[in-house]
């Protein structure tokens, strides 16, 4: 898989901070992961917010411009989370897509539950659905079909370390 050295990455026992370089590589390695398995997605649907990023880089590097965007919901803060994922509108129309080869994209399975609740929304709607992401967590409900790196640690990513410039909107 070619993991890169922990200590790159780490910065105190409890935390894995990933830098924009590191991410960079990180993202290749990634889709060269799945390049060199023999999949080749029609399309790309990343999971917002975390996925966005690293769905546009592996869309690039695997030259698919057919990318969409899933908003779910499940943490509101550092380790905090709603009891179950929500899918938030607008909601994907999944009309002749019963073909079409999916590679789901996040940042981090770290309960699995996001990607699962994606999983069952695109069930018997597409031909094949596989799953990529960053960063893996042992308690993983889904094990991703490719993964760059696996940890037990909170992951500082390089898009939502800072405290947001303008503050969420109350609901």
């Amino acid at each position: 898989m070619g993991w890169w050295p922990v200590a790159e990455a780490v910065t105190n026992a409890d935390r894995e901070v990933l830098t924009w370089d590191l991410y960079g590589r990180g993202v290749r390695e990634l889709a060269k992961q799945i390049a060199d398995d023999g999949f080749a997605p029609d399309i790309i649907l990343g999971i917002a917010r975390g996925g966005l990023i690293p769905a546009g880089s592996i869309g690039y590097a695997l030259s698919v411009k057919n990318c969409y965007l899933m908003n779910v919901e499940y943490y509101t803060d550092v380790d905090e989370r709603l009891d179950v994922p929500v899918i938030l509108p607008p909601y994907l129309d999944m009309v002749d897509l019963e073909h079409a080869s999916v590679l789901v994209v996040d940042d981090v399975a770290d309960t699995g539950h996001t990607l699962q609740k994606v999983y069952e929304f695109v069930a018997g709607k597409v031909s094949t659905t596989r799953a990529a992401v960053l960063y893996e967590k042992p308690g993983s409900a889904i094990q991703c079909n490719y993964v760059w790196r696996r940890t037990d640690r909170w992951i500082n990513f390089p898009w939502s370390s800072e405290p947001p410039i303008v503050a969420p909107s109350p609901r």
